[in-house]
């Protein structure tokens, strides 16, 4: 065990989580003592969050909670076994339908987290003799996902169809191909070209895999994701969705057509061998889908927020990349200036996230600022105003 201790206590990233805490500058696990909406609580004061992933703002809805609590009250606080065996309920073939149905597929099966969603279809859905195609920056669920296949695995570069064509055009035509993208790209927040990817999925004989982490309750028709927002649903294979983003709760799922699924439910080792979602966090998922469609100026106002954002951001001279959602990558390309720039905005009552290795390339640092429905014009010119003010004492933008 003293050889194991040294040994970690030695590695590279931890000598680095050493030098920035030295510097006063480490930003990360910081606690949060309040609900998950614009603005949170974080050592008793009040900060402005644009750091979450829960585009809609449901964590909190009222509605939603309700729906967890009175699951509780029915069901208990967990499912005591996998839904193999005995955790298994009826609001888990509630759910399943209801997404299957949201999403446009025939069935879905609901996993314990989006990661594990990754983890459970890549590794069991193509084997030897078959190619996973992933794009250099899918998220990293998927890059676990692929490496439990036995699959032959290649990357092509970031949403570059030329590079994915010179993949496609060298194997074997009757092979099964894979392509695997995220719909929105976490980081970045840009969009993968899906109509071309179905163009070549089809010139090559190959299938598609789309991640709707990021896109689902933010594009597509209220909220449907990123394949109905392109009209290319019945074009892709299967589609992969996480409830930790607008669904306001934790969990993932897998929708496809019934082989898919059905075969998923006997092989995929992550769903078998995993206990089931809980009932408090399948009743929240259930109300956030009817509230998606109930409430449409959630969506309505998340897109005015994004489109104020990014014209706001781009009239400053910021360096933003393609995005076009609200995932906004505020570039700094200098891992000890994204953290020390992290340290300020908060200590200014700004909350953003630092991307760093192995998120993005190490010239590619940026600080991630991310929309919610429930933010307003005024927070977010207090945010803006607030990153143009540091931004320029660390000479990033002039």
């Amino acid at each position: 065990m003293k050889q194991l201790t040294y040994k970690l206590g030695k590695a590279p990233l931890l000598e680095e989580e050493r030098q920035t805490k030295a510097l006063g500058i480490y930003p990360y696990f910081r606690p949060i003592s309040s609900d998950q909406d614009a603005e949170v609580e974080i050592n008793g004061k009040k900060v402005l969050m644009f750091g979450s992933n829960s585009y809609l703002g449901l964590t909190n809805h009222i509605k939603v909670k309700q729906a967890g609590i009175e699951a509780i009250k029915k069901y208990g606080t967990g499912c005591a076994g996998s839904p193999f065996l005995n955790g298994y309920m009826d609001i888990h073939v509630e759910l399943e339908d209801k997404l299957a149905k949201f999403v446009g597929k025939d069935k879905a099966i609901v996993y314990s987290t989006g990661f594990q969603s990754n983890l459970g279809a890549l590794s069991c859905v193509v084997g030897r003799g078959d190619y996973i195609i992933c794009d250099e920056r899918d998220h990293a669920s998927i890059v676990d996902g692929r490496r439990l296949s036995f699959a032959t695995q290649l990357k092509f570069k970031h949403n570059d169809m030329d590079s994915l064509e010179e993949i496609l055009k060298k194997l074997p035509p009757d092979a099964i191909k894979l392509i695997v993208v995220d719909g929105v790209f976490s980081m970045e927040g840009d969009i993968a070209p899906l109509p071309k990817i179905v163009e070549l999925a089809e010139k090559y004989n190959g299938s598609i895999y789309v991640d709707e982490a990021h896109s689902l309750g933010v594009l597509g028709e209220q909220g449907r994701g990123v394949c109905n927002h392109f009209g290319v649903t019945d074009k892709v294979d299967i589609i992969i969705g996480t409830f930790s983003k607008s669904l306001a709760t934790i969990g993932g799922f897998v929708a496809a057509n019934d082989t898919v699924i059905d075969f998923l439910r006997h092989h995929s080792r992550p769903y078998i061998f995993s206990a089931s979602i809980s009932p408090a966090a399948t009743a929240s998922v259930l109300k956030a889908l009817d509230i998606i469609q109930e409430e449409p100026e959630r969506l309505k106002n998340l897109w005015e927020m994004t489109h104020y954002s990014l014209n706001l951001f781009r009239s400053y001279g910021f360096e933003i990349g393609p995005t076009q959602t609200p995932i906004i990558p505020l570039y700094i390309h200098d891992v000890r200036k994204t953290f020390a720039v992290t340290r300020d905005l908060l200590n200014e009552g700004i909350f953003v996230s630092p991307v760093m290795p192995p998120a993005c390339a190490p010239e590619d640092t940026l600080i991630r600022f991310a929309l919610m429905a429930t933010h307003t014009k005024s927070q977010i010119d207090r945010a803006i105003d607030t990153i143009v003010k540091i931004f320029r004492e660390y000479q990033i933008i002039k």
